[in-house]
């Protein structure tokens, strides 16, 4: 699949003015309501960001924190009252401004599988997006897209008789046979069972690092996306609050939100952190991970709760006033009622 990175002409937008040096796709001052009456509900707030091409960018946050309207503004599905998109330096035309909405060179594979015809054949599905000009081309394209998603083998299978991990393919292979610049997904795992996840994730990456594709993709999930994007967007109430590699937010959180939304992070004040046995003046992040229990009749923590989570445990331990998160990767060795000690062996603070 030979991706070809030319803009075009039909994406540009009257007096738009092109804005060299930016990312693939840049937002800026990006901003969208919704509701009438006096008091909209803002669900984007004077965004700025930038995706850069041929990665895989997730953006994350909790429920209505504005990530599938961000995804619906970047594909100009909707129109922004304020602020622009700009896709390779030219402004995303809006809803208004197309006969049908939905940037030339990207493609966007929804929640619902509304595309999806269901009771039409998986090729018949792919295929029906390629022009009939060129018969060899189109059963080429077909084939091979089926083939990367690896989904050839239910090729005469009815949409209707498709679990929904399989329909997710069909999706994303309806939407990369036409050969897009982006790809955008909203929710893409939502409907995949956990034992398919990671080989679908496997064959996006694959796709990405062997055609150049861009993909942009919502996910509520942050554990989806951590091993798969090379850039998160972390939205929280329709605003920006942290954009980086998944390694740096993970081991350092730029707020107490992210650390939460990444890692279940423990949120310590400084008083918190003084009671074990930490100086800070500031707020500090620590993740289950980074703590150190050891059982002792004396000491002041108490494990109140175990979670088992197969190879190891969540534990909930508190001394009457504090409540911590840890992990404990030796199942059983913690039982409840164990007075243990709490210690802190990496920590990091908070703006």
């Amino acid at each position: 699949m030979a991706l070809t990175h030319t803009h075009p002409p039909s994406c540009s937008v009257p007096h738009d003015v092109h804005r060299e040096g930016l990312p693939l796709i840049h937002g800026e001052g990006l901003s969208r309501a919704f509701g009438e009456g006096k008091e909209p509900v803002a669900a984007v707030s004077d965004l700025t960001f930038g995706i850069n091409e041929g990665k895989i960018t997730a953006i994350i946050g909790e429920s209505g924190s504005g990530k599938s309207t961000l995804l619906r503004l970047i594909y100009g599905l909707l129109e922004p009252d304020s602020g622009a998109v700009r896709y390779r330096g030219w402004r995303v035309p809006t809803p208004r401004e197309k006969l049908i909405p939905g940037h030339d060179a990207m493609r966007m594979v929804s929640q619902g599988f509304d595309d999806l015809n269901t009771y039409a054949n998986v090729w018949d599905n792919v295929a029906s997006q390629l022009p009939n000009t060129d018969l060899d081309s189109k059963y080429g394209k077909t084939t091979e897209t089926l083939q990367r998603l690896r989904i050839d083998h239910l090729a005469k299978q009815r949409i209707a008789d498709l679990s929904g991990g399989e329909k997710q393919r069909v999706a994303i292979s309806r939407a990369l046979v036409n050969e897009p610049e982006v790809l955008l997904l909203d929710e893409p795992f939502n409907q995949v069972d956990a034992s398919f996840r990671e080989a679908l994730q496997e064959d996006i990456r694959g796709i990405v690092e062997k055609t150049g594709l861009t993909v942009v993709l919502v996910s509520h999930d942050p554990a989806e996306v951590l091993s798969m994007a090379d850039e998160l967007i972390v939205l929280k109430q329709g605003r920006l609050v942290a954009s980086a590699k998944p390694t740096l937010l993970y081991r350092f959180p730029p707020n107490a939100y992210t650390a939460r939304l990444l890692a279940k992070s423990n949120i310590f004040s400084a008083a918190d952190a003084g009671t074990l046995g930490i100086n800070s003046r500031v707020a500090l992040a620590v993740h289950p991970e980074w703590l150190e229990l050891n059982a002792r009749p004396e000491a002041g923590f108490m494990v109140q709760d175990v979670r088992f989570k197969g190879f190891y445990e969540e534990l909930l331990v508190s001394n009457g006033t504090l409540r911590v998160i840890a992990i404990n990767p030796q199942p059983g060795a913690f039982p409840m009622g164990t007075r243990v000690d709490v210690k802190v062996r990496q920590y990091h603070p908070l703006r």
